[in-house]
Parts: C-alpha cells; sequence; structure tokens
C-alpha cells in the first residue's frame, strides 16, 4: 500500500463515514450538536451499529454496505451543508494533533506501524479486526493455527470488538492490508479526541488561539502518545470516547432540554462499552452520579428519574450484543487484577505519569534530565491543581464532569493489576493535562511572566516527552513484513504452516491463509523439539531442533533467510526466496519421515561426522524395513565470524554480510576501509539476522568496522543497537544443495562438514 492511500485517503473515507454518521445521530438528537462533535460521534456511531452487525456470521458481511447506507442517510438529512458556518479552528487543532501521531511512521516514509518489539497486541487487534468483519466473532471451522487460537482464546470469553469495527470498515473501501492503516486509524482516533476535547475547552477558555493551544497540548499527553506507539488502540479511543462523553452531557440538562437530548450520550456510553466491556462504565459512572444530580436540581425528583430511565432503557439496548455474546469483564480475569501482573511494563507505573510529562524515550523508565523534568512535573501539577478551581469558578460544566474521570482512573488502579494501572492512567492523562493548560492560562490572565512561564513549562515538558518518544519509536520494517503479506496470497490454502521464529504478525495475521502457526507462538499443535519440550515464547529455533514427526506435520516452511539456519529436510524443497524468508514445502502426501542426523548445533550450522555414524543410519533404515536406501547429505555454510573486527577469508569470493541483532539509527559496515553497505531501524525478534551488503574479498586477513549513527531526526534513530555477532557467507555458495549416495558408498561422506545426512528411501 502507498503512503498516500493509507495516510491520505484511507483517514478521508473514516472522516466521510464518521460525518455522515454523525449528521445522522445529529438528526435523531434535534439538529443542536456544535459541529466539532459530528465526526467523533460518527465514530460511536460505527462502533455500536457494527456491535450488532458483527454480532453473528451470516450478518458480518453486511457491516460496511449498512454503515455507508447510514452515513449516505445521515448526509441526506443535513442538506444543504452550511460549510460557511463551520468554525475551522477545531478542525486545524485536529489535523494537528493526527499530524502528531502520525509522524512517527510517515517521516520514516513507509506506511508501517510502531510497538514492533516492545508489544505484540497490534498482532492480535489485525487478527480480531479480520475475523470480525467478515465473520463476527464466530470461529467455527477455522482450522488448527496460531489465527485461530488468538481468536479462540479472546472470541470465548466476550473480549470486546467495537473498537475494530471503524479500522475494518475503512479498510474494505480503501483496499490492502489492515497492518498499513493501522496507525493511521490511531492518528484518526486521536484527532477525535482533540475534537471532543475542543468542545469541552471551551467552557473555560474563550480565546480561540487560547483555546486551541490548549487542545493540541491536551491531546497529545506523553503517557498516551507513548501508549499509541505500543498499539495502544483501546487507551487512545478510551480517552476520546470519555471526553466525548463529557462534552455532550451538559446537553442533556440544558434548558428546555428534551429526552432526544441525552441520546448523543446514549450513543457515547454505548459506545464506551463497546470498546472497554462493563469497565467503561466505571469510567462513566462518577459522570453520570453527577449530571443525575443537576438534573434532579434542574428538572425535579420525578422528571430526572423519568429521564435517566429512558436513558437506560437506550443503554440496554445498545449493550444487547455484549450481553447475549458473554460480557468481557477484566474484573473476573485473575491476571488483570493480580498485584503482580506486569505485562510488559518493568514495574507499576508512578501515578504522575497522568500528567502528561515524561521526558523519556521509553514511559517504563524514569525520566532524562531528571532536575529538570522534577521542576516541569511540579509546574504541571500545580497548573491543574489551578485549571480544577478555575473550572469551577467558571461553571464549566463538561470539564468538571470530564474531571470525574480521575475517580474512575483510582479506582481503577486501585483495583486492577499495574498493567490496567497504566492502561487507566494513560486514559485519563488528556483531562489531567487539559486542567493543567487551562490552569496556566488562568494565571496568564494575571500575571503574563507567571503565567507564560507555566504555559510554557507544561506545553515544552509535554513535547519534549513526545520528542524523546518520537526518538526511540520501534518500527516494524515494512519490507520484512510486505514479503510475509506475499507469501500469504501467493500461498493461501497450501497449509498447515510453520515459522520457526518468534514472528506473531506473520503467525496470527499474515500466514492466517496458510494455516500458520509459530514454533514459540501461541498454537493449536505443539510443535514438539527433540527433547520433546516446546519452545517458549518469544524464543527462535531451527528446524533441526525441531521432533521431525511434529515438523512434518507442516506441509509449508517460512523460515528467516539466515547464514546459520539449517536445511530443512530432503523432503521439502525450496520454492521461494525473497530478501528475508524463504519459503520450503514438501509433497501435499507421500512423504516419509527419514533417519535424520543432526550436526553442528546452535549457531553452528554444520559438524563432520563420525563414519560409524554415517554407515549406522543406513543400517537402521534397512532394518526398519525399507528398502533401495540413499544417503542424503545437506551442505552446511562456509561462514566467516567477523565480531571480533578481523575477518579472515580463506578463498577470493564475493561475499554476503548478515548481523544479527536490532538497531534503531544508520548503521555502516567497513571492510578495510571501504564502505560495503548500510541499513536503518531493522528490529528483530530473538535470532533475526540482516544482510548488511555484499562485497568481492580477497584471500587474507582484513579489517572489519560497524559505525552506528546514533540519533538524528529519522523516527526511531535512538533505539540503541543490540546486535552481535557479525557474519560473512560466500554470496555463490549453494547450501541448499544436497548431495546423495547409494548406503554402500556412505564412507564418501566422512570426513566433510555436512549440516545433516539422512538415511531415505527414494
Amino acid at each position: 500500500m502507498s503512503m498516500f492511500a493509507a495516510w491520505i485517503v484511507y483517514p478521508l473515507v473514516l472522516l466521510a463515514l464518521c460525518t455522515g454518521l454523525g449528521l445522522l445521530v445529529d438528526a435523531l438528537s434535534g439538529r443542536r450538536l456544535p459541529g466539532a462533535l459530528i465526526p467523533p460521534l460518527g465514530l460511536v456511531a460505527m462502533i455500536v451499529i457494527g456491535q450488532f452487525t458483527t454480532y453473528s456470521d451470516a450478518t458480518a458481511e453486511l457491516t460496511v454496505p449498512v454503515l455507508v447506507l447510514l452515513a449516505a442517510v445521515g448526509a441526506a438529512l443535513a442538506f444543504p451543508w452550511r460549510f460557511n458556518s463551520l468554525d475551522p479552528w477545531p478542525m486545524v487543532v485536529a489535523l494537528a494533533v493526527f499530524a502528531v501521531f502520525a509522524a512517527p511512521v510517515v517521516l520514516s516514509g513507509e506506511p508501517t506501524f510502531a510497538g514492533y518489539i516492545k508489544l505484540d497486541d497490534t498482532a492480535t487487534w489485525l487478527a480480531f479486526t479480520d475475523r470480525v468483519m467478515e465473520h463476527g466473532t464466530d470461529i467455527e471451522g477455522l482450522a488448527p493455527s496460531s489465527y485461530q487460537r488468538t481468536l479462540e482464546v479472546n472470541f470465548t470469553q466476550g473480549y470486546p470488538v467495537g473498537v475494530f469495527v471503524p479500522f475494518g470498515t475503512s479498510q474494505k473501501l480503501v483496499g490492502g492490508d489492515l497492518a498499513w492503516v493501522f496507525q493511521p486509524y490511531m492518528a484518526f482516533l486521536a484527532a477525535m479526541l482533540a475534537l471532543a476535547l475542543w468542545e469541552i475547552a471551551g467552557g473555560a477558555l474563550r480565546h480561540p488561539t487560547l483555546r486551541a493551544l490548549a487542545v493540541f497540548v491536551a491531546a497529545q499527553p506523553a503517557l498516551l502518545f507513548a501508549y499509541s506507539l505500543w498499539g495502544g488502540v483501546k487507551e487512545v479511543a478510551a480517552a476520546a470516547l470519555i471526553a466525548l462523553a463529557a462534552a455532550v452531557a451538559p446537553a442533556a440538562i440544558r434548558t428546555g432540554a428534551s429526552v432526544r437530548d441525552a441520546i448523543p450520550l446514549a450513543v457515547a456510553s454505548g459506545g464506551l462499552v463497546g470498546v472497554l466491556s462493563p469497565s467503561g462504565m466505571v469510567w462513566l459512572a462518577p459522570m453520570l452520579a453527577v449530571l443525575m444530580g443537576l438534573a434532579v436540581r434542574r428538572f425535579g425528583t420525578r422528571e430526572a428519574l423519568l429521564r435517566a430511565a429512558a436513558f437506560a432503557l437506550v443503554l440496554s439496548v445498545l449493550f444487547l450484543p455484549l450481553v447475549v455474546g458473554g460480557i468481557f469483564s477484566p474484573f473476573e480475569q485473575s491476571w488483570l487484577t493480580k498485584e503482580t501482573e506486569l505485562g510488559n511494563l518493568i514495574e507499576a507505573l508512578n501515578p504522575i505519569q497522568a500528567l502528561g510529562i515524561w521526558p523519556t524515550g521509553d514511559f517504563r523508565v524514569d525520566p532524562d534530565a531528571t532536575v529538570l523534568s522534577v521542576v516541569l512535573i511540579v509546574f504541571g501539577i500545580a497548573a491543574a491543581a489551578v485549571g480544577l478551581v478555575a473550572a469551577w469558578q467558571r461553571g464549566s460544566i463538561a470539564l468538571l464532569l470530564y474531571a470525574g474521570s480521575l475517580i474512575a482512573c483510582v479506582a481503577l488502579v486501585a483495583v486492577g493489576s499495574p498493567w490496567v494501572g497504566g492502561k487507566a492512567l494513560a486514559t485519563v492523562s488528556p483531562m489531567v493535562l487539559l486542567l493543567a493548560i487551562v490552569g496556566a492560562a488562568s494565571v496568564l490572565a494575571l500575571d503574563r511572566v507567571s503565567g507564560s512561564v507555566l504555559l510554557i513549562a507544561v506545553a515544552g515538558g509535554v513535547l519534549w516527552s513526545n520528542a524523546l518518544a518520537y526518538r526511540d519509536v520501534q518500527l516494524a520494517p515494512y519490507d520484512q513484513l510486505v514479503e510475509l503479506e506475499q507469501i500469504g496470497e501467493d500461498f493461501a490454502g497450501q497449509g498447515p504452516a510453520l515459522m520457526t521464529e518468534y514472528h506473531p504478525y506473520g503467525a496470527r495475521h499474515f500466514l492466517r491463509e496458510l494455516d500458520g502457526e509459530g514454533a514459540s507462538e501461541l498454537r493449536a499443535n505443539p510443535v514438539p523439539l527433540k527433547d520433546g519440550k516446546t519452545a517458549e515464547k518469544g524464543e527462535a529455533v531451527d528446524v533441526d531442533e525441531l521432533d521431525l514427526e511434529g515438523l512434518f506435520f507442516y506441509r509449508t516452511l517460512v523460515l528467516r533467510r539466515s547464514p546459520t539456519r539449517s536445511r530443512p529436510p530432503a523432503a521439502y524443497r525450496l520454492v521461494r526466496r525473497g530478501e528475508t524468508y524463504e519459503v520450503w514445502q514438501r509433497p501435499a502426501v507421500g512423504a516419509p519421515i527419514p533417519q535424520h542426523l543432526s550436526l553442528g548445533g546452535p549457531g553452528n550450522p554444520g559438524d563432520v561426522p563420525d563414519c560409524g555414524e554415517v554407515s549406522g543410519l543406513g543400517l537402521f533404515a534397512l532394518s526398519k524395513g525399507a528398502t533401495n536406501v540413499q544417503i542424503v547429505a545437506a551442505r552446511a555454510a562456509s561462514v566467516l565470524d567477523a565480531t571480533s573486527g578481523e575477518l579472515y577469508v580463506p578463498l577470493d569470493d564475493d561475499y554476503a554480510a548478515w548481523l544479527q541483532g536490532s538497531f534503531g539509527g544508520q548503521v555502516e559496515l567497513f571492510v578495510d576501509e571501504r564502505l560495503i553497505g548500510t541499513a536503518r531501524h531493522q528490529l528483530n525478534n530473538e535470532g533475526g539476522f540482516t544482510q548488511l551488503g555484499e562485497a568481492r574479498l580477497a584471500a587474507g586477513s582484513h579489517r572489519v568496522e560497524l559505525r552506528f549513527k546514533g540519533a538524528d531526526l529519522h523516527p526511531g534513530s535512538g533505539v540503541p543497537p543490540e546486535v552481535s555477532p557479525l557474519l560473512f557467507v560466500p554470496t555463490e555458495e549453494d547450501v541448499d544443495e544436497l548431495v546423495s549416495v547409494d548406503i554402500a558408498h556412505a564412507e564418501r561422506l566422512c570426513g566433510e562438514r555436512w549440516d545433516w545426512i539422512e538415511a531415505v528411501q527414494p
């Protein structure tokens, strides 16, 4: 997918759908909604409607046409459109926020996504969305695979999938793979947050420039921005929907309000529960309690109760798909309430991070420039306290209702695990930061110097924090994943398939049509090692480490290219070799399991066999009733280790350089001060190699040097290098060629270095 399609066409299509559906909600509620709230209300309408259409397999594929039709109806009801009455300020601010959240990917020049190694949740979100848009949460008929297991583990517990409906709907209209529009969707959610904050800020900040600055900063608190670079789609969506609920809530109790004025709040509430499950009501409870008290004062107890009953009735209808489908409750999942459950955190997050200022490239660790960071945080806390007082004094109902979400956050942090607590802090952070900006603006009205210092401290702290997160963002290697995408399309139906590296995006998403599994991933089949154990999550294994019976279960092998990998058994043939991946296949039927002698070990692709072992291999096959036995040997690669900086080349030849590990900034490889190759931002899970370049080298000793450029203006350039070893292999050496001899001449294989040897019956 092109950058234009991902970052221009996709958001515009999504915006058009949201606007049309928002206009429909506006029409149902009496056409009194501010223009800035139309798109975010359309977003929650997509979520709410999608919960009904994706409930079953029979209606899932109707989701897109139904949403398009309803958006068109909403646009028709609003005709003629009054473009001249639109306020440009919220649109400009929303676009600016979109640009901030887009920058870490857009400035890389590739339509990729963030959080590649830090967290693998995005792989699960892609699997969810693909299935939900075509079959709902029905997993009947799926063959055993990592994709099937991912869905089974979550869907059978009633996991909420509302947030994935807008994501998948727009992708269906634009085309391309979901992976390439995930980050645009995340940025779009942040823009919707900005639009909701614009309406909330209006009661406390009248000046449009100051209001725009407040919203621009408040929509990008450091913790929420960091979660967006982790694939935290639910956190960003929840932050937007909580703000939206606070923005539309005052309309339900204004003078002359009718029951219809509560429709936007009901839709926002239904959407939030569709995203978060019942925990969404935890966020809404303080807001609704205060709103009920205000309704009693304004309308009287009887009328307020009648309105509350009507509101509850609408909500119960909106919650129907969740109730029938079995609501997922985080409080019923023991791992979500355990004090020891950290997930990918190092330790529980500091509650102060809810302020939105945390200057570090990794939000899990303490800030950089500690003294300055403490000063900025103290200023921010003081500003937030002033902002809360100012909101009360100015009677900003929306902002006060929004501030009530802090109560919900405290409850979730107290009851939930540190993993849940971190999510809660990220979700509430736009509110705390908005209060801080309002507070700084209030001081500015009293004293220009003090107010300016406070405003600069808060805004500067946020922007500094996010600049560091931009520097250290972990972007998915686009070229590698495009290869997997193509393999998944070209070999669809030719599974089951196995990946021996840890690659959740391949196993859970790109290879789903091959019934792909990862040896160290969530799997339906055990994929045992030769010692009877199974690989731990995140571990890379070699095909020669796997039990042959378990390996031969898989018709197709999708293997990461590596100078140290073993060739698959003789029954497998190479059918594709790309820059990063190879595809090997055995016959669909009639591939007997051979007698196999593994040589070498981890990181060492071969060894010299004992002659007795070679002869005994064939004799053992004969004893099992085999006839016409052949001894087949796979050549081992001639690997030269240059990790020390010294390289000895035995023969004049063309050599390829391979570097294991990950790095963010640009890496240059020099051999005898001659530049051989460069690479940038190559992130790999355990065991992954990157080919840096090729060169003609003469026999003899050579000086090898890796030069790391470090952080620059490129996103992710601050990711520190974690690399080793650096290996060279001859480019023309065909290590996949097999040597076959009759059993009577097995001794010919003695004294040479091989990857493995097999006794096979042709």
